[in-house]
């Protein structure tokens, strides 16, 4: 699925430019304006084949085995993440921020709920990591009760009401809390009352998983969608852009009122068109992208280590804390690829080979097409 990696890769991308802005080129700014959402393309990814996973044994006529799901997916994450948790703790030169949370709120994965912003920032980027465990680990509960008696109204009802309460919850929390708080402050209630917190940001999870319940239980309907993957990729690209229209093409923040309230939503529902685009029969996102699988190989590895390895680079070059140059570019490309690889090669790789053996009794020999498509931030 050639598409699938070309999201995945320009998500991870995104992230990266957007996250050490002010330190490359201006040539990037205008990708710098929407960086910030290549974190919520990768929870429609997320949602669509975490839902996939767990559907397929419906579709099979099997009964869902939530402790393995669970053990599957411990073995994807914890491995590479423990290992950056551990040098955040042993190793100061690692952080790219001078306080960080305490140990439990990573281990329990609270970073995003019990947010200490702006003192504590940190490893910050483990916010979506924790949105996406939350997401792990209530999503089989959720289609073990939904599939007891299933129905197209029920599930159909169920996903509008956790998306309406998303809006609910980011309309009470804006005017509630954030512009309700001192000017000064107004940021920092943003961050921690809507940005970061799950029940804030479902709304991509919804929209992939609403994709994978199409694509498994009306294959007759996405047969024909399926045949107009740039009618999808046109859509996704409108609406996408129609979103970051209401956030000013810019981050989100607490004067857009819009945007705050719609513009999650909506922006999950291009993203969503995208996604679909990607896994269909035909259409611009089923060509392969030179460099696409390579990235999102190491999409997880990227997302756990970018920002530190940028911040170990401007430790060791001190040109570059002053050079956004492209020479400056090029050293962060390297050397946060570099260390990914060696993540992926001494961390990730083994483990998912081990968890091969535990899914099939015996040995894989070749994950990367699997942790390619097995989403993880």
């Amino acid at each position: 699925m050639h598409g699938l990696d070309t999201l995945r890769a320009a998500a991870i991308l995104a992230v990266m430019i957007f996250h050490l802005q002010g330190y490359l080129p201006h040539a990037l700014d205008p990708v710098v304006e929407v960086g910030w959402a290549g974190v919520d393309l990768f929870f429609v990814l997320s949602g669509f084949l975490i839902g996939a996973q767990l559907l397929q044994a419906f579709v099979r006529g099997e009964k869902l085995r939530v402790g393995d799901f669970y053990v599957r997916r411990a073995f994807r994450i914890l491995p590479a993440y423990l290992v950056v948790v551990l040098l955040y703790f042993l190793v100061p030169v690692w952080r790219e921020q001078p306080r960080l949370p305490a140990l439990w709120k990573f281990l329990t994965f609270t970073v995003n709920l019990v947010m200490n912003y702006p003192a504590e920032l940190a490893f910050s980027h483990a916010w979506s990591l924790c949105v996406e465990e939350h997401f792990y680990l209530v999503l089989p509960v959720l289609v073990v009760w939904l599939m007891r008696k299933p129905s197209v109204s029920k599930t159909v009802t169920f996903l509008c009401a956790v998306v309406t309460f998303g809006v609910l919850v980011r309309s009470w929390e804006l005017f509630h809390a954030v512009r309700a708080s001192a000017e000064s402050a107004m940021w920092p209630m943003f961050m921690k009352r809507i940005y970061y917190p799950t029940y804030c940001r479902l709304d991509g999870l919804v929209v992939g998983v609403a994709l994978a319940c199409l694509r498994m239980f009306r294959p007759a309907w996405w047969a024909r969608l399926s045949h107009r993957g740039n009618l999808l990729f046109g859509s996704g690209v409108v609406i996408s852009a129609a979103a970051f229209w209401m956030f000013r093409w810019d981050y989100p923040n607490a004067e857009e009122t819009a945007g705050i309230l719609l513009g999650f939503p909506l922006l999950a529902l291009g993203f969503g068109l995208l996604v679909a685009a990607a896994i269909a029969d035909s259409g611009v996102l089923r060509m392969r992208v030179p460099g696409a699988k390579v990235a999102a190989l190491l999409a997880y590895s990227l997302y756990l280590t970018h920002k530190e390895i940028a911040h170990v680079d401007r430790t060791v070059f001190s040109w570059m804390a002053h050079d956004t140059g492209w020479l400056a570019a090029a050293v962060y490309a390297v050397s946060c690829f570099a260390f990914a690889a060696l993540l992926y090669w001494c961390v990730e790789r083994p483990f998912l080979l081990l968890r091969g053996r535990f899914a099939r009794g015996r040995s894989s020999r070749e994950p990367s097409v699997e942790a390619r498509l097995d989403p993880a931030l």
